[in-house]
């Protein structure tokens, strides 16, 4: 019997994105070797990665780097339509070693964007691979989007969260899906209440800290000591008081609303033949620095999957 083509749909999921390492990790290590990648937002960039052969590199940075090296990424850009340009992240992606082009890569591969024009979406298989990454992880609010071929072009889990029909138009006879955007919903939006004592500490300190760096934005940002960050998760960003909530808890609540009601939308008519469903609700969006729980969680996640993944395959011959 000939041997199904295997494909890995990485769905998006902005931090909760770190989990595609972990689920990539274990299948590997079982003997599942994906045939084809195709990816949405962050769910590209780990795909991409790997299908330049690059994960290791990917995964040693994500563990290593706290919220002081996420926030020197950022690069301000409130008139290119988002808080961020993303040039550094470009650069960064180029560090990597990445192929240049998507037809270089040593897997088929396929990123997925949104043409904010049109609201068409995008499926991206050939042309140069960090801009077409940059462009499916184009979070709107947050990333400027990207001109590409004449088109402006944003976060693809705007159309498609969790790309399995792209996986199937790649050729795929077996899709193994990756879903971070279950059981989003109900969280908390504004926090707890904290003491005035303590909020007046936090912002004080915050205060003193942006005074002793105020060339910019970014530099304040970067200035924040951990405590303070940890106590301002409570409060508004830079907000007024604990009674509203700030404005990445809206955005963060908003994009899970749509993520979770596209989401379901799109499986209920294009379901994989197996999904992985990694339990990272507790990473927030903007949670870069913790990569190392989200990949535990995405190894974990698969290795729950992977007998059912192998009794599948073990019975499956191509269309």
């Amino acid at each position: 019997m000939p041997k199904p083509v295997v494909a890995l749909a990485l769905g998006s999921g902005a931090a909760r994105g770190w989990a595609h390492i972990g689920v990539i990790d274990a299948l590997v290590e079982a003997g599942i070797t994906p045939d084809i990648v195709c990816g949405t937002s962050m769910g590209a960039l780990v795909g991409a990665v790997y299908a330049s052969g690059q994960l290791d590199k990917l995964r040693d940075w994500a563990v290593g780097a706290d919220w002081r090296v996420v926030a020197s990424m950022v690069d301000v850009g409130l008139l290119a339509g988002g808080l961020v340009d993303g040039v550094r992240i470009v650069d960064w992606l180029g560090g990597l070693g990445l192929a240049e082009y998507i037809e270089d890569l040593k897997l088929p591969f396929g990123a997925v964007a949104t043409d904010i024009s049109t609201g068409r979406e995008v499926w991206m298989r050939a042309g140069p691979l960090t801009q077409s990454i940059r462009a499916s992880i184009g979070m709107p609010g947050v990333f400027s989007p990207v001109k590409l071929d004449g088109r402006w072009l944003s976060d693809g889990g705007l159309v498609n969260p969790v790309p399995v029909s792209l996986a199937r138009a790649m050729g795929a006879d077996f899709i193994i899906a990756v879903n971070l955007n279950e059981d989003l919903l109900g969280r908390r939006l504004v926090a707890e209440e904290v003491s005035d004592e303590a909020a007046a500490a936090a912002k004080a300190e915050l205060a003193a800290e942006a005074a002793a760096k105020p060339s910019s934005f970014i530099d304040m940002v970067r200035a924040i000591p951990a405590s303070v960050q940890a106590r301002m998760s409570t409060m508004n960003f830079f907000g007024a008081g604990q009674s509203t909530p700030g404005y990445f808890d809206v955005l963060a609540n908003a994009i899970d609303i749509m993520q979770d009601h596209i989401t379901r939308s799109r499986l209920a008519g294009e379901p994989p033949h197996v999904m992985v469903l990694p339990r990272v609700v507790d990473i927030a969006i903007m949670d870069f620095h913790r990569a190392q729980e989200a990949i535990a969680e995405g190894r974990a996640a698969a290795e729950r999957v992977i007998p059912i993944i192998e009794a599948k395959l073990a019975g499956r011959a191509p269309r």
